[in-house]
């Protein structure tokens, strides 16, 4: 069929529209940080500003840094940094291997999803009264969304942007990602090249790639501040290629292109 025909038929279309990061990136990057330790304050938030770069803290509120370190964590959000949520008590399911750890006050095995869905949203005043922002991501400790009788995350989802609740460092597919259910990967003990080489995957997929640090240089599940430059210096001098920014910039972004190609957030 020629073209002519084609349009006086109305057989042809144009095609679907793509997912899309601004200004010719390739893909995106989350640079996140959980549980509000000392080595953030002392080691990474330094670093990211020393490059230009803007991070993700996911507080646990019930954390003593948190208190006893109240005024840097604000200056830090004053400056542009996320802090984000992850919740009051860090509730995870001790029933999973390896979790010997998890305190019996704080089994999520033995925390019903109405209680959770209360903690959360009580962290979100909290976070409210350090940083004044309404807008908020969350990061769910240890990944486990299952409380006693259900899903918590069912109940809560709708006060958030975004939600790091999956396994993976890079998304398959931005027009199909959950905004309630983003893939992270938290790196512990690895190289400044095998953090780049996720970021690489995510330009070839055109994604984005989501990284959840604990400590770095210090506190423990650690990534070396040696490593954690390497990525930072690369980043930095790829920002043509990379768009780096807080979880909640990103994903707010991201709800606003899956509204306009028509993959409407879950």
């Amino acid at each position: 069929m020629g073209l002519a025909a084609c349009v006086a038929a109305s057989a042809c279309s144009a095609a679907p529209p793509k997912f899309v990061w601004p200004d010719g990136k390739k893909a995106a990057v989350s640079l996140a940080y959980d549980d509000a330790l000392d080595s953030q304050l002392d080691n990474v938030i330094p670093a990211l500003d020393k490059v230009g770069l803007k991070g993700s803290f996911y507080l646990q509120l019930s954390r003593e840094p948190v208190l006893r370190r109240m005024a840097q964590w604000r200056a830090a959000a004053a400056e542009g940094h996320e802090l984000g949520n992850h919740t009051l008590f860090h509730q995870c399911r001790a029933s999973l291997p390896d979790r010997s750890w998890v305190e019996p006050q704080r089994n999520l095995d033995t925390t019903t999803a109405a209680q959770m869905k209360d903690q959360v949203l009580l962290a979100n005043t909290m976070l409210f009264a350090i940083d004044g922002k309404q807008q908020r991501t969350m990061t769910v400790p240890c990944g486990d969304r299952q409380a006693q009788d259900g899903d918590y995350l069912a109940l809560v989802k709708e006060a958030f942007v975004g939600i790091k609740a999956a396994d993976g460092a890079v998304v398959p597919d931005m027009a199909t990602l959950d905004p309630s259910a983003v893939p992270v990967m938290a790196p512990v003990g690895v190289t400044g090249r095998q953090l780049i080489a996720q970021v690489e995957e995510a330009a070839r997929k055109g994604t984005m790639v989501n990284f959840t640090f604990h400590g770095v240089g210090g506190d423990y599940l650690t990534v070396s501040s040696e490593a954690h430059a390497e990525l930072l210096a690369y980043l930095a001098a790829h920002r043509d290629l990379y768009w780096t920014d807080t979880f909640l910039n990103l994903m707010t972004y991201v709800r606003k292109q899956q509204a306009q190609i028509g993959a409407a957030p879950r």
